[in-house]
């Protein structure tokens, strides 16, 4: 299946504010996605404008998108991907830790990881990454919760 489209069926978010482009691996408790961060993003013109740098806000957000895809993917196993028995959409609920090392640049390439750590009934608690030229450049936990329809 196109990645793109897997994205899409999977999560609400839409351009401009999707900040997945593809899913790399998805295993058990763990999903590896990238997303190319444009030169020409019209972010860039006002955050940064003489020294670009995407904002550590966005890529935080990258990797709750990146933690969306997961847990949606997670519950379609568990439901035997049978998508009428899917409901409801991992809304974020909680951010622990976020830590930032490195700047993410114009033209970068960004690697998402995320990790299931644990779910208790609604709640599905998460680690992830974002890493540029393989080096770390944000570490962050995070918790979302299915909101119903």
């Amino acid at each position: 299946m196109d990645s793109k489209e897997f994205i899409l069926e999977r999560i609400p978010h839409r351009p401009p504010f999707l900040w997945v482009d593809e899913v790399i691996q998805l295993e058990n408790d763990t999903i590896i996605a990238q997303k190319s961060i444009s030169e020409d993003l019209e972010l860039f013109k006002g955050h940064y404008p003489h020294y670009p740098i995407m904002p550590g806000v966005i890529l935080c957000e990258a990797v709750f998108q990146a933690g969306s895809l997961l847990i949606s993917e997670l519950i379609r196993k568990e439901n035997k991907n049978d998508d009428a028995a899917i409901t409801g959409v991992p809304v974020l609920t909680r951010i622990t830790g976020a830590k930032f090392k490195r700047e993410v640049r114009p033209g970068d390439t960004i690697t998402l990881k995320v990790r299931l750590k644990e779910q208790v009934g609604p709640a599905w608690f998460l680690s992830g990454q974002v890493l540029v030229r393989n080096k770390t450049a944000v570490k962050v936990g995070f918790a979302c919760a299915l909101k119903q329809d």
